[in-house]
């Protein structure tokens, strides 16, 4: 029927995942104590963003996961340029970068709050550090991908280093830098929430399952606050890969623009 609404394919396993929910739930599979199911935990969440307090929260959540990545993307793709462009200081940094890359954030949240406090800075640090990575390795790896006869063309013009890298090397690398940023939002909002959840005083959605989770009995007040930060990730992913198709359609592959 022609008429009938598309389902968009991407929301098909998301649809999934919340029957799934609903039926475990509903068939004690899991303790509805526990895990309220998804008709309990939306119109929960429908009616907490009714409450100032919780959108604040939300709000205070997102700037600082928007604010780190920007951080991240200013520190990461000047430094994947270098790293990825002079061999020379590439091979003098990266056994530090690659020792420093596996350190978890999370695992630095108790010495930062110990170090920094519990303010919004200590969470945007954290999250810079853990957003920088992918960024930082996509940039420096997308110019080994760079027509070295662009390179060659744009030096037979008198191009010295710094313009080669700035008109040919970062737009090339531009969509990949991209890619690295929508991989980074993701890690960026967890790390955030997390220390939030941890340190107890910061404004924000860990804040607001911390305090729910005490007692155990808002417990979709919990979940609603853990669906909001999916939505937030998921609505962050699609506008960024939307942009990845606008602005760099000729790097998608035949059809990816569909």
């Amino acid at each position: 029927m022609s008429g009938a609404p598309r389902v968009p394919a991407s929301l098909i396993g998301l649809a999934g995942f919340f029957a799934v929910w609903e039926v475990a739930s509903r068939t004690d599979l899991v303790p509805e104590y526990y895990l309220p199911p998804p008709s309990v935990v939306l119109p929960k969440l429908v009616s907490l963003l009714g409450d100032p307090e919780f959108v604040r929260a939300a709000v205070a959540t997102f700037a600082a996961t928007v604010l780190a990545l920007v951080i991240a993307t200013l520190v990461a793709v000047p430094a994947g340029l270098i790293l990825g462009s002079v061999p020379p200081v590439r091979r003098a940094v990266m056994t530090l970068v690659e020792f420093l890359r596996p350190i978890p954030s999370v695992a630095l949240i108790p010495l930062a709050l110990l170090t920094f406090g519990t303010g919004p800075d200590t969470k945007v640090a954290l999250a810079v550090y853990g957003a920088v990575w992918p960024i930082l390795f996509n940039t420096m790896y997308a110019l080994d991908e760079v027509d070295p006869l662009h390179v060659e063309t744009a030096r037979a013009f008198g191009s010295g280093r710094v313009a080669v890298l700035a008109r040919v090397a970062l737009p090339s690398a531009a969509p990949f830098v991209l890619t690295g940023v929508r991989l980074s939002f993701a890690i960026a909002l967890g790390v955030v929430i997390s220390t939030e959840l941890f340190s107890g005083g910061t404004v924000g959605l860990g804040q607001v399952v911390q305090v729910a989770s005490g007692g155990g009995l808002n417990m979709d007040t919990v979940l609603a606050g853990t669906v909001l930060a999916g939505l937030i990730g998921f609505g962050a992913n699609a506008g960024l890969e939307w942009s990845h198709r606008k602005l760099f359609a000729w790097n998608l592959p035949r059809g990816g623009d569909k």
